[in-house]
């Protein structure tokens, strides 16, 4: 196998603050179990380094504010996140961020739209995820944070969560795509309908097909970008595929759509980053959704069946 050029930074964000459902936090262990680094490395890249952001436990908080649960803890990892996420692309490494809920979102893209805003570069956004994540504080049913990532990042919502790093917006609407969504609260419709971003919903996926969609999508998040970052959230597959995560949402991708989805994106060349999250290990079944997981990495950056 040939070795690639630029290494591979493993960040690490063991969070869970942003969910209702605990666990999240001990994705970045089941992946250790499931051995990423050494499955990246069959495929010839180097691992530069694995970065741990520290992250306190639920348990040693309180929440005070009913609209944005544990706002102030995730901002601050959030902000750690995304300056260890600039530091990486700047070394020439390509980061790989692993969860930890969605919320570390507003960590890592902020930090790869850094990167690039120094060379007056934009980036695009692939969000392949059962949900839109676009709930407003305001709007949300719940006041989880996981809920209202790609909302922040489009500039709107809190002003704090929305401008880290002084990103406001990190993505424009015109290069935001996504991918596999199906469970949508009523507020978070028009909002999406009404945003700029891009959805391809489930139906879109059964009509089209994957390779369709996918090719779509590629089109827009490089149109005038410097390439693009993938938010990948593991509750976009089917539970049948990937049974451990917290918002187990029926009727999603299937293991064969989800590769060939990430082996497309490989295959296009522009893909500057990518975040894994909301692997849940205690609901899993002796560790196979991470097992999974990594094959989907892998494709993700560049296996092939031949």
């Amino acid at each position: 196998m040939a070795e690639h050029d630029n290494p591979i930074h493993i960040i690490n964000v063991p969070l869970d603050l942003g969910a209702a459902r605990r666990g999240t936090d001990a994705g970045p262990s089941a992946f250790r179990v499931a051995r990423l680094s050494d499955a990246l490395r069959k495929l010839g890249y180097s691992i530069s380094t694995e970065t741990d952001i520290a992250v306190p436990s639920m348990e040693t908080r309180k929440s005070t504010n009913p609209s944005m649960h544990f706002k102030a803890e995730i901002l601050a990892v959030c902000e750690q996140l995304a300056a260890e996420t600039l530091a990486a692309l700047t070394a020439g490494e390509t980061p790989l961020v692993i969860g930890g809920d969605h919320s570390i979102a507003m960590g890592t893209v902020p930090g790869v739209a850094a990167f690039f805003r120094q060379i007056k570069q934009e980036i695009g956004l692939i969000w392949f995820d059962a949900h839109a994540d676009m709930n407003l504080p305001e709007t949300s049913p719940s006041g989880n944070i996981h809920g209202m990532p790609l909302a922040h990042l489009l500039g709107f919502g809190d002003l704090d969560l929305s401008s880290i790093l002084g990103a406001h917006p990190a993505v424009r609407a015109e290069n935001v795509v996504l991918v596999g969504i199906r469970d949508i609260d009523r507020h978070e419709r028009e909002f999406v309908r009404e945003s700029g971003v891009t959805a391809f919903t489930m139906r879109d996926i059964d009509e089209l097909g994957m390779s369709h969609v996918t090719a779509k999508a590629l089109e827009i998040v490089n149109r005038n970008t410097a390439g693009f970052h993938l938010s990948f959230d593991l509750d976009g597959c089917d539970p049948e595929v990937i049974p451990g995560t917290g918002t187990l949402v029926p009727g999603g991708v299937s293991y064969r759509e989800a590769h060939l989805f990430l082996e497309d994106c490989a295959a296009n060349g522009r893909m500057t980053s990518m975040e894994v999250v909301e692997l849940n290990p205690f609901l899993d079944h002796q560790n196979v959704s991470a097992r999974r997981a990594v094959t989907l990495i892998q494709s993700a950056f560049g296996r092939s069946i031949l």
